[in-house]
């Protein structure tokens, strides 16, 4: 098991607590109070909750149908998935909360992003080398 001083755990503790701080303000965002909005609109949508149930049988079904070899059956249900998904897909809160869910993920990829880069940056620095300039059109 590594050893840490107490200086390297202050350090440690005060990256955790700042994580925790930037992950609090993230849950507060537009986007995430949206897809929270969206998430419980649909577990409570009969409709849907339906449609996902027969997603999901029809899932188990080809699992059994692969088992028997019987390929016909097999793209019979996939089909039928299919057309349930389309469906799905089309209701006008699944719609807004599959885009929430990709506006969520790209927030994330911009902040692991800044965070990347300001860290690469501060290496480079610290290694004398000089950052490269910035441009306007990055």
């Amino acid at each position: 098991m590594e050893h840490f001083t107490n200086t390297e755990m202050v350090v440690r503790e005060d990256i955790l607590a700042k994580t925790k701080e930037l992950a609090q303000l993230l849950t507060t965002s537009t986007e995430v109070q949206f897809y929270q909005q969206a998430e419980r609109q649909i577990a409570t949508n009969e409709h849907i909750q339906t449609l996902i149930s027969a997603i999901k049988k029809k899932q188990k079904e080809i699992v059994a149908f692969e088992k028997f070899d019987n390929e016909v059956m097999v793209k019979k249900i996939e089909k039928e998935i299919e057309d349930l998904q389309d469906e799905l897909d089309n209701i006008p809160i699944v719609r807004e909360f599959q885009q929430s869910q990709v506006d969520i993920n790209y927030q994330l990829q911009l902040v692991m992003s800044v965070i990347r880069d300001t860290i690469a940056d501060k290496i480079n620095v610290e290694a004398g080398e000089t950052p490269p300039p910035s441009t306007c059109s990055e």
